[in-house]
């Protein structure tokens, strides 16, 4: 509920102050497991997209953000979970895939962090390897115009012209035995990025 609540809150915000803009719904999947995959060069990226998405996210974050009590409770109520950065963090890893196995829909950033530039940076893995373990296939989207308004500042964000743009469904090569070889993993990770900055052009 408070999800609901709050991306209906954020749908009408961007709306309002920067002309928001969502295609490609039909390209998300109504039910199953999904890996919604984005590129990221704004902190206002997630926001962009858990109001676009038709389906209810649960993202990774930062876990530095879940040390402030009143924070954490926040996130939690908007399904996001811990990650900690530069190192492996098995229970981000058992939640991601809990997640994917009960047929709910995880979103990643795969460049795993924001892009200074607004350029895309190469992907982790991770999205990847998530795909190929559990056979969830990948959406991947397109975030426009936050890199600009974020920069501008907020009294001039609806010059940045805000878009989601949701793509065709990459559909996975599963995993024997749920090992995934490196090459495997990297070469649809290459396949990701290339369908987000398809998407950005045609944007």
């Amino acid at each position: 509920m408070f999800y609901a609540i709050v991306r209906g809150l954020l749908r009408v915000c961007f709306h309002l102050f920067c002309g928001f803009k969502v295609t490609g719904l039909e390209n998300v999947p109504t039910a199953g497991a999904i890996i919604v995959v984005a590129n990221h060069a704004s902190a206002l990226d997630p926001l962009a997209l858990g109001a676009g998405c038709p389906r209810s996210l649960r993202f990774m974050a930062k876990a530095e953000l879940f040390d402030n009590p009143v924070l954490a409770l926040i996130l939690r109520g908007l399904r996001a979970f811990p990650v900690r950065r530069g190192q492996v963090d098995r229970e981000a890893y058992r939640t991601s895939m809990e997640t994917l196995k009960a047929g709910d829909a995880l979103g990643i950033f795969p460049e795993g962090t924001r892009s200074k530039t607004g350029e895309l940076q190469a992907a982790h893995p991770g999205a990847a390897r998530f795909s190929m373990q559990t056979g969830a296939p990948i959406v991947p989207a397109a975030i426009v115009g936050t890199f600009a308004g974020h920069r501008k500042g907020m009294n001039r964000f609806r010059e940045a012209k805000v878009r989601v743009v949701f793509g065709a469904p990459i559909h996975p090569k599963v995993s024997a035995g749920g090992r995934v070889a490196r090459g495997d993993s990297d070469q649809l990770s290459h396949q990701i990025m290339k369908r987000i900055q398809d998407l950005i052009d045609a944007a």
